[in-house]
């Protein structure tokens, strides 16, 4: 008999990771529950295209029987990478959808159709709607968690799935995360085609990283033809706030912009044009390499409430929905007699496991970001400048 047998699950977040988590989960059984703070489905989804992995986001789809359905909706040629200077040069121009046999390798997807899979795939009423998370209190060994709309909810063991400002955390581990020394300010651009020709047209459907003067700007198309794009560049941690731009205002941002990246061609202008608003600033942050905590016998979290980091490698969902999978394996295995030791088993490997990719991740944030940062990318795909 595995060790949530008869137990009550609430999993607080609906993101990739919270419900990949559901979906296994019920695949053997198991009561759960997942509590999102969007209203509803309908939410439009923001951020950029994701590339899932074979050892970890694909790995964890084939767990829960939806490649299938991963196949149907995923987006050949949107993980066409470009690689630019600032005058909007082609340094680098190739494609990697398969691994050279035919095989997927890093395919793209947006993030709307893959939530909505994970969402298709659950029992009707899974997700619970609107609950924001305010506060939890334990009652015999017990969870009463209890949400901003004034409803309320019990259960047995609580997963924290609500990303890099997890509320729940805290009731795990005081560790907080450090900054890393980058802020990105990000955006998007509705119909592309029309409001940016240029970038639109540089895109062709994949993505563009454009790198120079220890500052990035990444864009990435997406298959509602919108795009989304991220700059990045050094800043203090508390820019954002003191900065005086008006975030809400895009003329602001793009004075801000013409300043801070003094000398880019003119076509990055077109973003910012055309820019919905309002941008959203993201001092970018990353967990200690050696955090640890003492487990809890009925309480773990994954993804960014876990391992935050910056996203320079493309690891963070990946990452959220690979702990998914172990959490899952460690909860449904008869081995463990309680969920103490398998909440622990899990926390152990996933420490270790984030521990190496944050420290990569890292290297990969303050490589791009330096004097060097444009060689430094061009020598990951080895080409020669």
């Amino acid at each position: 008999m595995n060790p949530i047998n008869n137990k009550e699950i609430a999993i607080i977040g609906g993101g990739p990771g919270g419900l990949t988590l559901a979906r296994l989960l019920q695949m053997s059984g198991a009561n759960v529950k997942v509590y999102e703070r969007d209203a509803s489905r309908n939410v439009r989804v923001q951020g950029a295209t994701l590339d899932l992995h074979e050892d970890s986001g694909l790995k964890a789809l084939e767990a829960a029987g939806l490649m299938d359905a991963f196949i149907a909706n995923y987006r050949p040629g949107a993980d066409k990478m470009c690689i630019t200077d600032k005058h909007a040069n082609i340094l680098f121009d190739d494609s990697f959808a398969t691994d050279g046999n035919g095989n997927l390798s890093r395919p793209e997807i947006d993030r709307g159709p893959l939530r909505d899979i994970l969402l298709d795939s659950l029992q009707p009423g899974t997700v619970i709607w609107d609950s924001s998370f305010v506060s939890l209190d334990e009652q015999n060994g017990s969870f009463r968690i209890n949400f901003k709309n004034g409803e309320s909810a019990f259960a047995d063991i609580v997963v924290a799935a609500d990303g890099a400002n997890s509320k729940l955390r805290k009731y795990i581990t005081p560790i907080q995360p450090f900054y890393s020394g980058v802020t990105a300010v990000e955006g998007a651009v509705q119909d592309s085609e029309n409001a940016s020709p240029n970038i639109h047209k540089l895109l062709n459907g994949g993505k563009i990283f454009a790198v120079d003067d220890e500052k990035t700007l990444i864009v990435s198309s997406k298959g509602d033809g919108s795009l989304a794009f991220y700059s990045g560049c050094k800043t203090s941690e508390t820019w954002a706030s003191e900065s005086g731009i008006n975030f809400s205002d895009k003329a602001d941002v793009h004075a801000w912009f013409i300043r801070e990246y003094m000398g880019w061609d003119n076509i990055w202008s077109e973003l910012y044009e055309n820019a919905s608003t309002p941008l959203i600033p993201r001092p970018q942050y990353c967990m200690p390499f050696d955090q640890t905590w003492d487990a809890l016998p009925n309480m773990t979290m994954l993804g960014d409430a876990a391992h935050l980091m910056p996203p320079y490698a493309g690891e963070g969902v990946n990452m959220a929905m690979l702990d998914a999978l172990e959490l899952a394996e460690c909860l449904l295995c008869d081995e463990f007699t309680n969920t103490h030791t398998a909440i622990a088993a899990y926390e152990k490997q996933m420490r270790a496991r984030a521990s190496e990719t944050a420290k990569i991740t890292m290297e990969q944030t303050e490589s791009l970001h330096s004097v060097n940062g444009q060689a430094n990318l061009l020598a990951m795909f080895e080409v020669n400048e």
